[in-house]
């Protein structure tokens, strides 16, 4: 589904990103730990189309970013730094506008449903701009899951959440619907938070992929070593 094959993003002279190889299966969930300064956005807003790799190779469901990004933010759901709202608006108007650029079906029913399950709906009608960050956050999280997406990208979700949310996301994030498997990415700083979720872990250091195993294939004394080292550098 996700696949990256040296993968390079530079700023100038700056590399947030050196060398990346990460594939990911459809239906699988995988957990990208690192540092802040790791290039865990950078990746993230390369595999969201939000941002041109320097060089590599990176293809969504067998998609180039460079020339089918459009198709590809259809089929993705984003959840990043930037809450992507219109301070504005209302939550309701924020995910209309959202629902009638994917032509979600039955609008109004998908959003009040998703309402009910960030725990907004006593503020559907106020302007996000009114919104505490941890408001902002979810509402963010029911625009990302608003079009049902095969792929969900998701960059530090939990911040700002209390502990409520926190469980919201996480219940929603391993129950993707009856029949159906969605594919995951989510990064966070948090190695403790990272080895309660997801299929396969990946430690993100300096640009580059320096560990990675499935779940049932962690060392986690090697792990929590590895990450240490390169949290200090």
């Amino acid at each position: 589904m996700i696949r990256v094959r040296g993968l390079v993003k530079t700023f100038g002279n700056t590399v947030a990103l050196q060398d990346v190889d990460l594939d990911v299966a459809e239906g699988e969930f995988l957990t990208v730990v690192g540092a802040n300064g790791a290039g865990k956005t950078t990746l993230i807003r390369v595999l969201a189309t939000l941002s041109r790799s320097t060089a590599g190779e990176v293809r969504i469901g067998g998609l180039d970013p460079a020339r089918d990004a459009i198709t590809i933010r259809r089929r993705i759901g984003v959840v990043s730094h930037q809450p992507l709202l219109y301070g504005d608006l209302s939550a309701v108007e924020n995910l209309t506008f959202y629902g009638r650029m994917y032509d979600v079906p039955a609008l109004p029913c998908r959003i009040g449903e998703l309402l009910d399950l960030v725990g907004l709906s006593a503020r559907r009608n106020d302007a996000v701009r009114t919104f505490s960050q941890g408001m902002r956050q979810r509402l963010a999280i029911a625009r990302a899951f608003l079009h049902d997406p095969a792929i969900l990208l998701l960059d530090e979700p939990f911040s700002g959440l209390d502990q409520q949310a926190t469980a919201m996301l996480g219940q929603m994030l391993g129950n993707p619907g009856p029949g159906r498997e969605r594919t995951v990415v989510v990064t966070t700083h948090d190695l403790e938070r990272g080895l309660g979720m997801g299929d396969r872990l990946a430690v993100l250091a300096r640009g580059q992929i320096v560990y990675q195993a499935c779940r049932d294939e962690l060392d986690l004394a090697r792990l929590r070593a590895i990450y240490q080292s390169v949290s200090t550098l």
